[in-house]
């Protein structure tokens, strides 16, 4: 389980997380999605005690993942992959590194399926994307953050499909091209 409270991050004048409180539950795949700055990678670094909070406390399992013996064990993340296009989806690519790495097609499919898997076996899994399509296909709850803050929070299918904040149906208009209503 990940327990945010009052997770707050500034960098300068700039607020990148705003008073965040949220739980993701074991057995759940939850989705942080929203425009660029919008708080995704902060919220991911501050979970993994890659930088500190200015207020606020997020533990991994109960405690702060850097007091894990063996953190690895407990989370691990893939953060800020610039060097992936931003125009291709999370199955395209894993099927470019398989190729460029000489690893099976074949075992992109197996990798995406392990996410569900690790989730129906208690894990708790976070991520944070633009890649629409993916979230809808693997998430069960998504937070949608804008300006350090969740703006609208629920299941995959609600947020992604209906909406009930204005700012999300923008997002979701403009940025992905779903017509959500």
């Amino acid at each position: 389980m990940i327990e945010a409270h009052g997770l707050t991050k500034r960098y300068g004048a700039t607020v990148a997380v705003d008073d965040l409180s949220f739980t993701v539950p074991p057995g759940q795949v939850t989705g942080f999605l929203g425009p660029n700055g919008a708080g995704k990678s902060t919220t991911m670094r501050l979970i993994l005690g890659l930088d500190a909070p200015d207020s606020g406390s997020v533990t991994v399992g109960g405690r702060p993942y850097a007091a894990w013996r063996r953190p690895l064990f407990q989370a691990g993340a893939l953060l800020e992959a610039k060097a992936f296009h931003g125009g291709r989806t999370a199955r395209s690519h894993l099927l470019c590194l398989a190729d460029s790495n000489g690893i099976s097609r074949t075992r992109v499919g197996e990798v995406l399926a392990l996410v569900g898997e690790l989730a129906s076996s208690g894990r708790t899994i976070v991520m944070a994307t633009h890649e629409m399509a993916f979230a809808r296909d693997v998430a069960d709850a998504v937070c949608f953050l804008d300006g350090g803050k969740i703006v609208e929070s629920g299941s995959a299918k609600q947020v992604l499909t209906d909406p009930q904040q204005d700012r999300t149906r923008q997002f979701l208009r403009r940025f992905t091209g779903l017509d959500a209503s």
